[in-house]
């Protein structure tokens, strides 16, 4: 603060109390990105990620999985929320059940999707899909299932988070939730910008919503 920024681009709504006290002292424009909420500090850009994994659970439970897992790193409190909107989606169909669940405070990478993967096996070997938090992993998941000699989607569907370019070109290709972070970020900076300009938006929050991108990794089972 004490160098006076023209305008700030910060990630997530979850600031602690101090730091948001600091936040509203600021002099300038301020926009949260990555998500959605009551309460922006100034202005926010983003997405509800309760919404997008339920709505990825709901994909599922449509091509008529029942035993569905999740996996999840590092739960910082965007992943929490995708936890949530798992267990609200799962506990809506009478199926949740905490065995299903894995997770952990480790940062997220393929090699643990593969441990987490199998870890979730161990647990609950009658699974018949995954949720993943993140693509990486989904990728992790998949690379474990090839080990396995597990057919995907046929014994094991599988849904990663974010859509990143790779997950199009695995084999099978992996249904993911597409979260347009490149435009969450081109419209901060356009919105911080155009404030410094005096020309504040009439709406502070803008939900740019997701999409479950459906690929062969979850197509129903014959």
């Amino acid at each position: 603060m004490a160098q006076k920024p023209a305008g700030l681009i910060v990630t997530g709504i979850n600031q602690t109390p101090d730091s948001r006290a600091i936040l509203e002292d600021v002099d300038c424009p301020i926009v949260q990105i990555m998500e959605i909420g009551p309460s922006p500090v100034d202005m926010m850009i983003g997405f509800s990620h309760f919404d997008a994994s339920k709505a990825a659970i709901s994909h599922l439970l449509a091509q008529g999985y029942r035993q569905i897992g999740f996996l999840g790193a590092r739960m910082d409190p965007r992943v929490q929320r995708r936890l949530e909107g798992y267990r609200a989606a799962m506990n809506e169909a009478s199926l949740f059940d905490p065995r299903l669940v894995v997770t952990t405070a480790v940062p997220t990478s393929v090699t643990l999707g593969g441990t987490l993967f199998a870890d979730l096996l161990a647990k609950a070997p009658d699974i018949e899909a995954v949720f993943c938090v993140n693509d990486d992993l989904a990728l992790g998941a998949l690379f474990e299932c090839k080990r396995r000699h597990m057919s995907v989607p046929e014994q094991m569907a599988i849904v990663g988070f974010n859509d990143l370019e790779f997950v199009s070109s695995s084999v099978p290709p992996l249904t993911s939730v597409r979260t347009n972070r490149y435009e969450m970020g081109r419209t901060a900076a356009t919105m911080v910008i155009e404030a410094l300009e005096g020309k504040r938006p009439e709406q502070p929050v803008v939900d740019l919503g997701f999409s479950v991108i459906q690929r062969q990794s979850s197509m129903r089972r014959t």
